[in-house]
């Protein structure tokens, strides 16, 4: 029966429940007065139950979805701006011993060079990432006990940390590594990570089963239950999502948000990201014996529709997308993009042999100041900011500050002290000039007249060199 209040996986995802929430869905994908009344609530921003998410996930009225999407669209806006957060992946290891059949990291491929990237050659990793203008990284590696042990993602999260290279620092290291426990938890904790991030895959246990026919990433339970025991161990930022295309995207979404009902019940604290890749080509790997692809139109709604149901939530595309997927759902929900991604260990110092240790063919190939004036020249304030974590907005703190509508007071002035400071170390001219115009624009949107004074300080600080800023 479902519980959202279980710890137990099978509890908190209840495949019952789950199955009664998609017939329900599919009995009232006409009902006009139902699905508005959805619509209705979804506008005072306090979010939606799964059921009521996937009736409009299944809503078959064009007048009511087209008021789905400008729904959608205000409420990302009320809620984030028009400011976007970017990052990039940093890939220190592809060794892993699990056998999931749509990576091609599986222990059973023989084609892939096997690499693990060395403290020194993280260290040329991280200044070549500064070099482009990075301040945030999410930290990727394989599942494999003995290369990849938790003391060296903790040895490789101190070293990231150590570098300052020229104007460049790593200021948060994002993490996104295998199901642990709460002991482990708790390192990367005390190590200062910002957001612990997992992604389920699909919340189908059958289908789950089949795709991880062995190694530790098998167990369902384990990995569907990390998130409750990093919690348990200090992280209050936790990450999640699901890889579309796997299975029946319908029943991942209800799962997806019956996962974040369950973090809010039990914990108080919904899930701080939702990540909403799609399967990608990469070596030993054709989406195309896959027979759940998801279809952009498709994509657009899911990521709308989680954007009603939970819109306190982070939400972010990485490089997967094309630029043209990537700008509608930017507009629809999305808040966080990677830019100039490699998904290559060692990838981001030489370009040598780099796809041949790639985890997926990225689609968005351009680089970080292309993508940073494409944002600039479509209105939005391009972020680097990661003072949330620094000034221990994180959890419940940041939740709240965002259910309020409050978050944007701190969020504008930092994203727009950390574009000047893009601009100044790192951006092409053509782009500094966009930038320089679009700071003045976005001035006048801080509503506090004495803040604004201290960021049109700051401002004019960095031109001269300083980077002492943070609110």
């Amino acid at each position: 029966m479902y519980n959202p209040k279980s710890l137990r996986a099978e509890e908190f995802i209840d495949d019952a429940e789950v199955e009664a929430t998609l017939e329900y869905a599919r009995d009232n994908r006409t009902n006009r007065q139902l699905i508005s009344s959805i619509i209705d609530k979804a506008a005072e921003c306090k979010g939606l139950s799964h059921r009521e998410a996937a009736v409009l996930l299944e809503c078959e009225l064009d007048d009511e979805n087209e008021r789905m999407f400008k729904l959608a669209e205000k409420i990302k806006q009320e809620l984030y701006g028009n400011r976007i957060v970017l990052f990039a992946p940093l890939y220190l290891s592809n060794y892993c011993i699990n056998h999931c059949v749509y990576c091609p990291y599986h222990v059973t491929n023989r084609h892939i060079p096997r690499k693990k990237l060395t403290q020194d050659e993280i260290r040329a990793e991280v200044i070549a990432l500064q070099d482009i203008g990075h301040k945030r990284l999410a930290l990727e590696t394989g599942e494999d006990p003995v290369n990849n042990p938790i003391e060296y993602v903790l040895e490789s999260i101190k070293t990231i940390y150590s570098i300052k290279h020229k104007n460049g620092a790593i200021r948060r290291v994002n993490v996104n590594i295998a199901a642990t426990t709460v002991e482990n938890y708790r390192k990367l904790k005390d190590a200062g990570i910002g957001t612990y991030i997992l992604f389920q895959e699909t919340y189908n246990k059958r289908a789950y089963q089949e795709l991880h026919p062995c190694g530790p990433k098998a167990d369902y339970a384990y990995h569907t239950e990390a998130m409750d025991r990093a919690m348990e161990g200090g992280i209050d930022d936790v990450g999640c999502g699901v890889l579309f295309g796997l299975a029946l995207y319908r029943y991942d979404f209800v799962g997806l948000l019956m996962h974040a009902e369950h973090l809010e019940a039990v914990h108080g604290v919904g899930p701080h990201t939702i990540s909403v890749p799609r399967i990608r080509p990469a070596d030993d790997i054709d989406p195309h014996t896959f027979s759940n692809a998801v279809p952009d139109e498709t994509f657009n709604k899911l990521v709308a529709c989680i954007r009603l149901a939970v819109p306190y939530t982070g939400m972010i595309c990485s490089t997967r997308e094309s630029v043209a997927v990537r700008r509608r759902v930017l507009e629809l929900g999305v808040s966080q993009i990677s830019g100039g991604s490699r998904t290559s260990v060692g990838g981001y110092q030489t370009e040598e042999r780099q796809d041949e240790t790639a985890q997926f063919d990225v689609n968005d190939q351009r680089s970080l100041d292309e993508v940073v004036r494409w944002l600039m020249q479509l209105g939005y304030v391009p972020s680097f900011c990661t003072a949330c974590y620094r000034a221990g907005r994180t959890g419940d703190r940041f939740m709240s500050l965002c259910k309020s509508g409050q978050i944007k007071n701190c969020c504008l002035p930092n994203a727009l002290m950390t574009l000047k400071e893009y601009l100044e170390d790192y951006a092409a001219p053509e782009t500094k000039a966009i930038g320089e115009r679009l700071i003045q624009e976005n001035l006048k949107d801080i509503l506090s007249p004495s803040v604004r004074k201290i960021a049109e300080q700051h401002l004019a600080d960095m031109a001269n060199g300083s980077r002492d800023f943070r609110f």
